[in-house]
């Protein structure tokens, strides 16, 4: 696809919680299935949390087309109370950057305080390394706002007990 003028896609939302706690949530891999807006994530994944870059999380997952299979995230970013990011891979994929199993894209949260109990929370999906097939399926990333807005609700609901 020739627009990479839209991506990454990124969708942001003000919480009424310290960074710190939101934060630990993003950094536990348990709590993402309880914060997942896309449906796909399922529980019984075991990891510890996350505390630097180089480390790997996985997650079960479910998609129709897919049926059950389980992603190994590699975390790339990580600066504690401030941002954390990760690429999937298919596991038993090859580590060679053309298998379509590591897709080129990345996930990440960056966490913008603004008051001692507030926090900008913004969400990133980048498919701009992915192969034309991938961002295609994707809409370049559009495919997955929705879901995006939907796992920041359900984190601020999680952080702060709204609902």
């Amino acid at each position: 696809m020739e627009n990479d003028q839209d991506l990454p896609i990124e969708v942001s939302r003000r919480i009424d919680a310290p960074a710190s706690r939101i934060f630990d949530i993003l950094s536990d891999p348990s709590r993402h299935p309880a914060i997942d807006g896309s449906g796909m994530l399922r529980e019984g994944a075991s990891n510890p949390s996350v505390t630097a870059v180089g480390d790997v999380f996985s997650m079960k997952m479910y998609f129709p087309k897919m049926g059950d299979y389980v992603m190994d995230n590699h975390v790339v970013e990580f600066e504690r109370h401030r941002r954390i990011a990760w690429e999937p891979v298919l596991r038993g994929a090859s580590r060679t950057t053309d298998d379509p199993a590591r897709n080129g894209s990345r996930w990440g949260f960056t966490l913008t305080s603004v008051g001692p109990d507030a926090t900008v929370v913004t969400e990133t999906y980048d498919c701009s390394g992915s192969p034309d097939s991938v961002r295609k399926s994707v809409d370049n990333g559009n495919a997955w706002v929705e879901n995006m807005a939907d796992t920041l609700e359900r984190l601020d609901e999680l952080c702060t007990g709204a609902s």
